[in-house]
C-alpha cells in the first residue's frame, strides 16, 4: 500500500525518477480502488451513481498518475513529453505501455540517481534492478601485494 501512499504523497511532482514497482503498484491499486467504488456506489445509487462517483475518483488522482508516469518515463531516460503518445490511438498506448515497462537506467541519468539503486555509479553498493540481489563489488587491489582485498561486507541493519 505505501506505493500508492508515497505517489499520492507526491501530489504534482514532475521532476525526478519512479521505479517499475512504484508505478505498477499505483496503477493496480488505482483501478482495484476505482472498481470498488463503482461497485459500491452502483448498488446503492445505481450505475449512473458509481460511474459519476469513479469518475471524480480518477479525476482526484489525475495529476498523481501522470507525475508518476512521467517520472517512470524519467526513469528510462526519456523525457516526459512522451507521455503525449496516450493520444495516438492503439498504436501510441502501445509504445507507451513498452517504454513505462522498460527497465530503469541502471545508474544516474540526467533526470537523477535511480531510485531503486541510488549509490550506483557512486561507488556504492549496488544491486541487480531485477532481481534486488547484490552485485558483487568491482576487485580492488592491494597496491604494495598486488592481491585482491576482500570485498566490503554490507551494513548492518
Amino acid at each position: 500500500m505505501h506505493w500508492y501512499t508515497d505517489v499520492i504523497k507526491k501530489y504534482a511532482v514532475f521532476n525526478g525518477r519512479a521505479a517499475r514497482p512504484e508505478f505498477w503498484w499505483f496503477v493496480l491499486i488505482n483501478l482495484i480502488i476505482a472498481a470498488v467504488i463503482n461497485l459500491v456506489f452502483s448498488a446503492i445509487g445505481g450505475r449512473n451513481t458509481g460511474q459519476v462517483v469513479s469518475d471524480i475518483y480518477s479525476l482526484a488522482v489525475l495529476l498523481p498518475s501522470l507525475g508518476v508516469g512521467i517520472r517512470r518515463l524519467h526513469d528510462t531516460n526519456r523525457s516526459g513529453w512522451w507521455y503525449l503518445l496516450v493520444f495516438i490511438p492503439i498504436i501510441g498506448w502501445i509504445v507507451l505501455i513498452v517504454f513505462l515497462a522498460m527497465a530503469s537506467d541502471p545508474g544516474p541519468n540526467r533526470y537523477g540517481p535511480n531510485p531503486q539503486n541510488p549509490d550506483a555509479g557512486a561507488g556504492g553498493m549496488q544491486f541487480d534492478p531485477q532481481t534486488g540481489e547484490r552485485l558483487s563489488p568491482t576487485p580492488r587491489f592491494d597496491p604494495q601485494t598486488g592481491q585482491p582485498l576482500t570485498p566490503p561486507s554490507d551494513p548492518p541493519a
